[in-house]
């Protein structure tokens, strides 16, 4: 299993908010990150800081995480991938998400309806342009050149180059898309014990498209945050702050993909509850509705033997690259938190590549296990003695031949 983080440059602190990501990413490419992913959103855009990484590290990889559909045209977007690219030595990734209708509508002015339709086309595009390809396409989203216009069909000046393209996704239409076009699924809101609320449809897009699993890079992510047991309870409540925002404050009054997400895992009642609230201004009553079990789930908290604990069952379930997401109230704490989660997963690397015995993958389930289910408090909440003592790293390999 691979690890990557995300970053972002955004905070009334700029450029110090800057500065200090771009550092921060620096040093966890020294601990041995595989990926560092940076954030858009509704902040600093990500291929600048990009930019600045490729010149500042040399050997993790660099995605954008993600992209928004639709802000760009697809023609932009393949020559910001493509410049990316060459800067970085072939160290890019492309990931690309639709947003939803709150920022797309509110921040951007731009409509978003047909979001399917544009994520399809998009990379269909962006694909042609990377392979050095003259652009004339006509679809429902983009027709290239500009109907009754004086265009020809171009393509650009950039060496043709081969670029990963990664797909955030949540809803079910949008997950089998990813199986069928991506290289790589940038995931969220994900519990193990019901993968089958995604697998089933990033599975039929496979097979739409003729691939299985390994032909995809399943990229999840969770915030990683190491505590004792005494603190435990208080991390849990701060985590279930961001988790109720995360339900109720995402997206616009009528579309929240995280909500409906959660919903389809088990949590149908629970998200509508904490929606409603959230919307009502009652935040605090919003973030007293969220259980531990939700928070546990879907994050990586607790002692480290919880978090490793985790860390194997999401390897179990098929995840191919750890997106962590450290918690820590100042850079260092953060880098430690980082720094643990690495180790633990080159200790789980190194003992399935010395020949323990792993369970098969099961088969999907078709339902969630219920909200408070044995099932995922017995593999959090399991606690042994833990030595203080770390594993010491072995060397790094960095193969990339999974980005071929």
């Amino acid at each position: 299993m691979r690890t990557a983080t995300t970053i972002e440059a955004s905070g009334a602190t700029w450029p110090q908010a800057g500065t200090s990501a771009a550092e921060f990413a620096c040093e966890a490419e020294k601990l041995g990150l595989d990926v560092c992913w940076v954030a858009e959103a509704w902040g600093s855009d990500a291929p600048s800081l990009l930019g600045y990484l490729a010149a500042r590290t040399s050997t993790m990889l660099l995605g954008s995480g993600v992209i928004q559909v639709g802000t760009r045209s697809p023609v932009t977007i393949a020559q910001t991938a493509m410049t990316l690219a060459h800067l970085s030595g072939g160290r890019f990734l492309l990931g690309l998400g639709v947003s939803g209708p709150q920022v797309m509508e509110g921040l951007h002015g731009i409509g978003f309806a047909h979001p399917l339709a544009r994520m399809r086309e998009t990379v269909q595009i962006v694909r042609t342009v990377f392979a050095g390809e003259k652009v004339a396409f006509t679809g429902s989203q983009y027709r290239i050149p500009r109907p009754g216009g004086e265009g020809r069909p171009m393509r650009v000046s950039l060496p043709p180059t081969s670029v990963p393209v990664y797909l955030a996704t949540l809803s079910p239409k949008m997950l089998e898309l990813t199986g069928e076009i991506a290289d790589g699924w940038l995931g969220t809101s994900f519990v193990p014990e019901g993968a089958a609320a995604y697998f089933r449809y990033l599975d039929a897009g496979l097979a739409r498209s003729g691939r299985t699993r390994a032909d995809l890079d399943v990229c999840q992510g969770a915030e990683v945050n190491f505590t004792d047991e005494g603190r435990l309870s208080e991390v849990l409540a701060s985590r279930k702050k961001e988790l109720a925002f995360s339900l109720g404050g995402m997206g616009s009054a009528t579309t929240n993909f995280y909500n409906d997400a959660y919903s389809r895992q088990g949590w149908a009642d629970i998200a509508a509850r904490v929606r409603e609230r959230w919307l009502s201004g009652d935040r605090d009553g919003a973030a007293a509705l969220v259980t531990d079990d939700m928070v546990l789930a879907t994050t990586l908290i607790g002692t480290e033997e919880m978090v490793r604990a985790r860390l194997k069952t999401w390897r179990e379930a098929g995840v191919d690259t750890a997106r962590l997401y450290p918690a820590g109230a100042t850079p260092a704490a953060r880098l430690g938190n980082l720094g643990r989660a690495i180790d633990l997963i080159r200790a789980l690397n190194s003992d399935r590549a010395s020949g323990e015995a792993l369970p098969s993958r099961p088969e999907p389930e078709n339902a969630m296990p219920a909200p408070g289910d044995a099932r995922i408090l017995a593999i959090s909440m399991r606690v042994r003695p833990v030595s203080k003592r770390f594993p010491a790293r072995p060397p790094h390999q960095r193969g990339r031949e999974w980005n071929a």
